[in-house]
Formats: structure tokens, C-alpha cells, sequence
């Protein structure tokens, strides 16, 4: 697994990969468990595309990723990994929603643990998903990435 850091707006981002895609991305405070591995190598190696589309997303200049992800995932986190992918640029789901997309109605803290182990954040947008009333709920990279995240992806676009 090959690593490199990237400087974002919310702190220095530990990204990971390899040859079957990119597979983690974890904010400043979580960085630690993604080295624990001695098969980890400093280079950015395949990962200089995410580096750089992650780099655009922060100017606001991308709303969508173009990246191999290759994710670890349970059959069930897959499946909100992929809804999470459907919504839209700028908008938010709820946990219930997805829940209900799913055809899995009572199952919105199920979906909401899937977000929460989510290993893509902001490329797999889990911070679009928000409690029922509206609220901010736990994100991996904490509430204010999660508020920034969001207010960045509702700025006006020149």
C-alpha cells in the first residue's frame, strides 16, 4: 500500500492506495491506524490523480471524482457506499432516506455506522448525510469538516 499527504483546508489528509485503486483517505486525527501496517511505502505512486482532483474539489473547481476506488467494505456498507455516491453535488440525504432507497427502512443506524467506517470521506460523500431534522450527526474528519464541507459545496460557483 503506497501513502502520501496531501494539505487541505481541513488539515493534513493521509491518502492510500494501490494497484487495485484508491483505499483510504483519513483526516489529521486518524492517521495513526492507517500506518500500524509495515506494508505501507511513502509515495505517491498512483496516487497523484486523487491528490490532484482532491486539490480541485478544495478550490471549487470539481463536484465529481474520476478515481479507481477500491474500498474495503462489507456487502451492506458497499451498497450505502454506493448511494452515498448518487447524491448529488451540493445536496444532502438523510440516514433514514438512504435507509429507505435501500428498501431497508428501519435500518438508518445501520446506515449511519456504514457512513461512519466509511475509508473514502469527502470522495465517497458521507458528509452529505445528515440526521432527519437537519442536524449534523458524526463524521470522521469531526462536525466542523463536516459544516465546511458542506458550506463549501453550497458556495456560489463563478
Amino acid at each position: 500500500m503506497n501513502y502520501t499527504y496531501l494539505d487541505s483546508p481541513l488539515g493534513r489528509l493521509l491518502i492510500a492506495g494501490d494497484e487495485q485503486g484508491l483505499r483510504s483517505i483519513h483526516f489529521p486525527h486518524n492517521e495513526q491506524p492507517a500506518k500500524a501496517s509495515d506494508s505501507w511505502n511513502a509515495s505517491d505512486s498512483g496516487l497523484k490523480l486523487a491528490c490532484e482532483q482532491l486539490r480541485e474539489y478544495f478550490l471549487g473547481q470539481r463536484q465529481h471524482f474520476d478515481l479507481v476506488l477500491a474500498p474495503d467494505a462489507s456487502a451492506f456498507q458497499s451498497q450505502v457506499l454506493e448511494q452515498l455516491l448518487a447524491i448529488p453535488f451540493g445536496q444532502t440525504r438523510s440516514y433514514g432516506q438512504l435507509a429507505h432507497i435501500l428498501e431497508r427502512p428501519q435500518a438508518a443506524r445501520a446506515v449511519g455506522t456504514a457512513c461512519a467506517r466509511n475509508p473514502l470521506p469527502i470522495v465517497i460523500p458521507c458528509h452529505r448525510v445528515i440526521g432527519q431534522n437537519g442536524s449534523l450527526t458524526g463524521f470522521a474528519g469531526g462536525i466542523e469538516a463536516k459544516r465546511w464541507l458542506l458550506d463549501h459545496e453550497r458556495a456560489p460557483r463563478s
